[in-house]
């Protein structure tokens, strides 16, 4: 496709850039850490028990979402897309200046879902690692494209999706409408369970192995390379998010993942995946926001502000 050729030769060309690493310091462990614990329902004041797509709890997260971005400088709207579901957050850093506008503005998405599950049975899912983890990476790229005053020449997307857990529902409502729009994506970056990893290994970064762009992939393992060396880079077969439907409709898609290798949490889809517990590693929630925040400066470009 034309995005994955615009994409082998922004590969072709990628170095070390110490705006990028400037920008890259903004990143913040510890705003992480309070978020996650907002979202899970940890911290005392949060209103969350369970984010499950039919719940209160996913619409409170929706609305405080949606507040937080918009205080990082985007324009956030919900994308309702099925009845009795949470609607998507698609917020917006718009190109500037803006672009000619005979042409739709190519774009760059990075997205994570908010909704989550728990124990068969249980009213409570905390989803800290699925995909809370995710989540809060989002918020921490937007937070440093805030503080930085980051400008794009493209138009950049942070989108939580709902509905994941039931099958991939929000991403692909949305991912249909873009390519009924002919929307230009240079690249998708799906983040989807970040967190975890096994106590005797190291902290990771895996890849898709079958489902997403091999080209992005690789661009991804180039980026960790120079800029997150602490990170060991494999593939993983863990499949299925939400990039899975933008691939499908032929846009250029990948995904970080927490491991190389397969889901090993024993929280998974349990009422018990909170941050606070073994194994939860938020220092590589943070090595793996560089990685995706810096593909994003790599592939849009950037401007930072005086």
């Amino acid at each position: 496709s034309d995005s994955d050729k615009r994409l082998r030769e922004i590969l072709s060309n990628v170095h070390f850039n110490p705006d990028v690493s400037s920008i890259l310091s903004a990143l913040s462990t510890a705003q992480m850490g309070f978020d996650i614990r907002w979202l899970t329902g940890e911290l005392k004041d949060s209103p969350i028990v369970s984010r499950h797509s039919f719940s209160d709890g996913a619409i409170a997260a929706a609305k405080w979402l949606k507040g937080r971005f918009q205080e990082y400088g985007a324009t956030c709207t919900f994308m309702e897309f099925l009845e009795g579901f949470s609607p998507n957050v698609i917020c917006r850093y718009a190109a500037e200046p803006s672009f000619n506008k005979t042409l739709p503005a190519p774009r760059v998405i990075l997205s994570a879902h908010y909704d989550s599950r728990g124990t068969f049975g249980s009213t409570r899912a905390p989803g800290g690692d699925d995909d809370g983890s995710g989540v809060i990476h989002l918020l921490a790229i937007s937070r440093a494209i805030y503080r930085k005053k980051v400008t794009f020449p493209i138009d950049v997307e942070l989108v939580a999706f709902a509905g994941e857990e039931q099958g991939l529902l929000g991403s692909y409502a949305y991912a249909k409408q873009l390519y009924e729009e002919g929307a230009d994506i240079m690249l998708q970056i799906q983040a989807d369970m970040l967190a975890y990893h096994d106590s005797d290994e190291p902290m990771q970064l895996g890849l898709p192995q079958s489902i997403g762009s091999p080209v992005a992939g690789e661009l991804l393992a180039n980026i960790s390379a120079i800029y997150v060396p602490e990170l060991t880079v494999g593939t993983t077969t863990a499949c299925c998010s939400d990039h899975q439907s933008f691939w499908a409709h032929g846009f250029t898609a990948t995904q970080v993942f927490e491991r190389a290798g397969g889901i090993i949490d024993p929280n998974y889809h349990n009422s018990g995946d909170l941050s606070n517990r073994t194994n939860y590693d938020i220092e590589q929630v943070h090595a793996i926001a560089k990685v995706t925040l810096a593909s994003l400066l790599h592939v849009a470009g950037f401007t930072i502000g005086a």
